[in-house]
């Protein structure tokens, strides 16, 4: 009995270390698959943008390993609380390279270039990516470029993203030859290597060497493609940057931007909103970019009507509150002739910044509303907002065409004394062009021979305009040679010098003149004006025969002024019965 009660508790012992083991063997495996499990719905959570959620999630898990810790540290520096990374740094544990490595990267994203350099330092050991993270860091501001130089010259071993943030560094410096060697020794180059050395010489204005590289890029992506489009739009080649388009096998909203902006900087504002139509039309997504772009097109065609209709779209896809946005909404207004509605886009601003006080005070200046400019001058001062030099060009353009003479030499002089700006050549041109205007054309030539700058065509052909007006032959005379010699294909100084002569008599002047145009082959560049029906924008030139119903309009033209005649007829006749009956 005995031996059978022993054999019993044996094998019952034996059963419940079996199950022990089993229980520890599983409740292991389990821990191990469920932080794997959480550390990545942490990750998600962060993405998202529910850093609360990841939180709740980090601090229930029981067991954490430095993956964990790394997680919650890399969620809360990218959503914008590097001083909570900070804290969950400082009480970790245990650290790994990666550990040090989000640190870094923590403080190079909120620009902190010094602090991300002190744990760099003080890291107990280093990889390639601690080497990176340090030198894409510094390539992004000039101060720090030598830095970077020197890191990337006594890294133990360097990958493909060393040598392309290194490449990206020297193009932005300008030092295009040291960027273009370092490409040559890439022992390995990706796509981004090309894209980064082709967009470098497109910004640069290099479309020759960028063509010549893109030719030997081994595969082309839409990226790369991206970028010599903008190159051709810098060259002016419309066309050939539509072809390039076109052969983009998946368009992304990055080419459509590039085409929308491109042929809006051209001038081309009715092709740029045809563009963003098919945009809008296959569903693609927009961004600052695109309304940026958009609204450009439309204040170059002054087309309130697409302008109103790109707004809705702003509203729709919540950009509302985009200062870049709202700064171009407020110039589409004020350039498409609705004053008030650029004053009350700027009021959605929540937060102006000194360009967006600039844009308002810029569009009051084109309408010249001296009085409205001035005062939202003096209500940015107020709230401590300092104006720039732009904000006083805007002022003295709103001061000149208002005629305040004493007022724009105030604001002239404020702005050096004041302010600490050095004034520009278009400052200068602005109270140039007020003086004259005003007739006070010795006064106005005084203070262009003693400007510090040489003075421009712009600044002496105000004054030029003003001699022809106040019929100042004299003087019309020296600036008219001041500017012919900057550059003698200058058409309006001709002419300007041409309409002096005429109105004082001088007709054998005037001939010369007109010789002297005929000569260098100088031709008075033609007026174009244009007009928008339904969705449409047509263009006419002076003596144009171009327009495909410019018989229609011609016989509209006639008829119109047919029937103003026979109106001046009816008129007359009227007065001449009217008389009758007086008499």
């Amino acid at each position: 009995m005995l031996r059978f009660v022993i054999s019993l508790q044996l094998r019952v012992n034996r059963n419940l270390l079996q199950t022990k083991h089993s229980t520890q063997y599983s409740s292991l495996l389990y821990s191990s698959n469920g932080v794997y499990a959480t550390n990545r719905k942490i990750g998600v959570l962060s993405r998202a943008g529910n850093i609360q959620a990841a939180r709740q999630l980090f601090d229930k898990m029981p067991d954490k390993d430095v993956v964990s810790w790394n997680a919650i540290i890399t969620s809360y520096w990218k959503n914008g609380n590097l001083e909570e990374s900070k804290k969950l740094f400082d009480s970790m544990p245990a650290r790994n390279v990666v550990s040090w490595n989000s640190m870094i990267a923590a403080h190079i994203h909120h620009g902190n270039i010094d602090k991300a350099f002190r744990y760099f330092e003080v890291m107990p050991c280093r990889n390639t990516a601690s080497y990176n993270a340090m030198i894409s860091g510094c390539v992004k501001n000039e101060e720090f470029f030598p830095r970077a130089i020197r890191l990337f010259e006594e890294m133990p071993k360097k990958n493909v993203i060393s040598y392309t943030a290194m490449i990206d560094g020297y193009m932005k410096k300008g030092e295009v030859d040291k960027a273009m060697a370092l490409f040559d020794s890439m022992p390995l180059k990706n796509d981004v290597s090309w894209t980064v050395m082709i967009s470098g010489y497109v910004e640069k204005a290099k479309f020759y060497e960028a063509n010549e590289l893109y030719e030997k890029m081994p595969d082309k992506n839409a990226t790369v493609m991206t970028a010599m489009i903008t190159g051709y739009f810098k060259e002016g080649r419309t066309q050939d940057a539509r072809l390039l388009f076109n052969k983009i096998p998946c368009k992304d909203s990055v080419a459509w931007n590039a085409m929308i902006e491109g042929f809006a900087q051209n001038g081309d504002g009715e092709e740029a909103l045809k563009l963003y139509k098919q945009m809008l039309k296959i569903g693609m997504q927009q961004d600052q970019s695109t309304f940026l772009s958009v609204f450009t097109a439309c204040s170059s065609l002054a087309s309130l009507k697409e302008g109103k209709q790109t707004h809705a779209h702003v509203i729709k896809n919540g950009f509302e509150s985009n200062i870049p946005v709202c700064n171009s909404l407020v110039t589409m207004y004020s350039k498409c002739g609705s004053i008030l509605d650029s004053e009350i886009a700027f009021g959605w601003i929540h937060s102006p910044t000194t360009i967006s006080w600039n844009t308002i005070i810029a569009a009051f200046a084109q309408h010249g509303l001296y009085e409205k400019a001035f005062t939202f001058f003096k209500s940015m001062c107020s709230k401590a907002y300092q104006p720039d030099s732009l904000t006083f060009l805007s002022l003295l353009s709103a001061s000149g065409h208002a005629g305040k003479v004493t007022e724009s030499i105030h604001l002239f002089d404020m702005m050096i004394e004041n302010y600490g700006i050095d004034p520009n050549p278009e400052h200068y041109a602005c109270l140039i062009d007020t003086l004259s205007r005003a007739g006070q054309l010795e006064k106005a030539y005084k203070i262009i021979e003693h400007m510090p700058i040489k003075a421009d065509v712009g600044i002496w052909g105000s004054l030029l305009t003003a001699c022809g007006t106040y019929l100042n032959l004299e003087l019309g005379e020296i600036v008219a040679k001041k500017i012919l010699d900057l550059d003698h294909s200058q058409s309006g100084a001709y002419i300007a010098l041409s309409n002096i002569y005429a109105a004082a008599g001088l007709w054998k002047e005037v001939t010369r003149v007109r010789l002297m145009m005929k000569e260098y082959g100088i031709k008075k560049q033609r007026a174009c004006s244009w007009i928008e029906i339904g969705n449409d924008v047509h263009a006419f030139l002076s003596g144009d025969l171009s327009h495909p119903s410019i018989d229609l309009i011609h016989t509209e033209l006639k008829r119109i002024c047919l029937q103003m005649k026979a109106k001046v007829d009816i008129a007359e006749n009227f007065e001449f019965s009217a008389e009758q009956l007086v008499d």
